[in-house]
């Protein structure tokens, strides 16, 4: 009895090893390097930088006038110009993105799709 309670036991703390090694185990970076943004790529992420910009004060300013913290005259005033930053925005990213898509399959040596 005490044999069958030392070898289980033995097999749980076993098991357990197992189990938790690959969390305990520091993993080993390929590289430590970050790449470099080449000139397409830094003009989105300042893009969605604006976008998130853009959006952020848009909500910012819609939950301060549910809050009370800005009037109706305040809001009616600020939500237009806001908007339209939020769709220029917008804009200059699908812009972007479709010059990218239009430039990558040539890129690659392969024609760009032809358009019917």
């Amino acid at each position: 009895m005490t044999l069958a309670l030392l070898l289980s036991a033995v097999l749980a703390v076993a098991c357990v090893v197992v189990v938790a090694l690959p969390f305990i185990r520091e993993p080993e970076p390929q590289s430590d390097a970050l790449d470099e943004l080449d000139e397409a790529e830094r003009r989105q992420l300042e893009l969605l930088e604006e976008r998130d910009r853009a959006l952020a004060a848009l909500k910012e300013l819609e939950f301060d006038h549910r809050t009370g913290a800005v009037s109706d005259e305040d809001y009616r005033a600020q939500v237009g110009q806001l908007r339209r930053d939020v769709a220029a925005a917008l804009r200059a990213l699908e812009g972007e993105l479709a010059t990218q898509a239009r430039i990558e399959p040539s890129e690659q040596g392969q024609p760009p799709p032809e358009r019917n």
